[in-house]
């Protein structure tokens, strides 16, 4: 079965961290470009972060300088690591994937621009609340 399965979300306070993971069955991530996304209750998702096939990366403007996204393509592992967290960062987060031959574009933005998803996760929940 080819799928994107996240973990690492759960409650923290203010000013924590949390590290979500995502992990490919069925296909391997080396030819993908990976992109988090989030959902708060009542609004629509959007894009966080994005690494290409070579490991460039880039983020929502929210997310620059506190989120940070890397993979582990033997793995087969992407993650997200997420410090400072606010509660305006609760959402749903969910992982994805598009398959690209070019290594240095990422074809997932995180600019509201519209994008083709091949694979995503069912998503993992962070609550930021004391």
């Amino acid at each position: 079965q080819l799928q994107l399965v996240e973990s690492g979300g759960g409650l923290v306070q203010p000013g924590g961290s949390l590290r979500l993971s995502c992990t490919a069955s069925g296909f391997t991530l080396d030819s993908y470009a990976i992109g988090w996304f989030r959902q708060a209750p009542g609004k629509e998702r959007e894009g966080v972060s994005c690494i290409t096939r070579s490991g460039a990366t880039n983020y929502a403007r929210f997310a620059e300088g506190r989120f940070t996204i890397s993979r582990d393509n033997a793995g087969n592992t992407a993650y997200l690591e997420m410090n400072s967290l606010k509660p305006e960062d609760s959402g749903v987060y969910f992982c994805a994937a598009r398959q690209t031959a070019i290594t240095y574009y990422c074809p997932l933005p995180t600019d509201g621009r519209p994008y083709t998803v091949d694979y995503w996760g069912n998503g993992t929940r962070v609550t930021v609340s004391s």
